[in-house]
């Protein structure tokens, strides 16, 4: 019996109207606030010491791109170490929003005004005005011409990891797993959970991606995502972009540190970005040599083989 033969009929898309857009406004605004606190808590370097900033303008923002369970929020996080970053996880309106921007329900117009009063807000609400904006949203990926369009100072930061590893810890996720299915859960950005297609798969195989494996379906999204912020960032001027590897930022911090900082305009690595960066997990890499079978394998090899190859992951 398959996925698709099993799961209940998936759940409707959430409509975006003007109140629901305020309810994301709020709730994200809560949740910013309380995962900030959260974060500095556990890393006494992430510390704000000073007045608040009330300066809603935003100066060369930053978006940091990849795919689901890549090192985003590793990298975000310790991105948001530097002295004149305020950074901002996946904030709840501009992940909805992304597929209002990929599917073109919404003007352009609309959109820009969304993402940029979302973004002011958050600044706001921080204290943080006068600092450079920050925000991690994997499903920026997706929308990378839009952003440029609308913020043309915009720079980018995206990380790239071994799809099979990605495959692997994504598939422990809840997400896109077809025991979700039924569950009512549902992301951030009020997609369901379960192994329903996404907005972001090609819809010639959406029924292929809910009756496939679990594997299949996180190999599938590694893809997808990546394939997209590669192909759109390749468009740009390379100095408004850095792509660094996950295993290069994992297994050599140091190096990672001075890297990031130059794109960030410093001479030298803040200790705070040093400290924040040191604390990654080498034991993360690789392990899907040890958790896949070769059936699961197989999966995700099917899916994600040839972006694999060309990313220099598989022979």
């Amino acid at each position: 019996m398959t996925a698709l033969d099993r799961s209940p009929a998936a759940p409707p898309p959430l409509e975006l109207t003007p109140w629901r857009l305020a309810s994301l406004t709020a709730r994200g605004l809560v949740s910013d606030r309380r995962e900030r606190r959260r974060e500095r808590a556990g890393r006494p370097h992430l510390g704000r010491p000073g007045r608040r900033l009330l300066d809603p303008r935003l100066r060369a923002p930053v978006f940091v791109l990849g795919a689901p369970r890549s090192g985003t929020t590793f990298l975000g996080a310790c991105i948001g170490a530097l002295p004149e970053v305020s950074y901002h996880f996946e904030p709840r309106v501009t992940k909805a929003a992304a597929r209002q921007v990929y599917e073109g329900t919404w003007t352009e117009q609309r959109a820009a005004g969304v993402f940029r009063r979302t973004y002011r807000l958050l600044l706001l609400a921080a204290g943080d005005g006068g600092r450079r904006f920050v925000e991690k949203n994997p499903e920026n990926c997706f929308v990378v011409p839009f952003l440029v369009r609308a913020f043309p100072d915009a720079r980018f930061v995206q990380i790239i990891r071994d799809g099979r590893d990605v495959a692997v810890s994504h598939a422990e996720k809840p997400w896109l797993s077809a025991r979700s299915a039924g569950t009512g859960q549902r992301g951030r950005g009020g997609q369901a959970w379960g192994p329903w297609a996404r907005w972001w798969v090609e819809p010639a195989r959406t029924a292929e991606f809910e009756a496939a494996s679990d594997l299949t379906r996180t190999a599938w999204s590694w893809r997808r995502f990546t394939e997209s912020a590669c192909s759109a960032l390749a468009q740009l001027p390379a100095d408004r972009v850095l792509t660094v590897r996950y295993e290069d930022v994992v297994q050599r911090p140091q190096e990672a540190a001075e890297t990031i900082a130059a794109f960030f305009g410093h001479t030298a690595a803040p200790e705070s970005l040093r400290a924040a960066l040191a604390t990654a997990d080498p034991s993360s890499i690789g392990r899907w040599r040890t958790a896949l079978d070769d059936d699961g394998l197989a999966d995700v090899e099917r899916e994600a083989g040839p972006l694999l190859r060309e990313l220099g992951y598989a022979a």
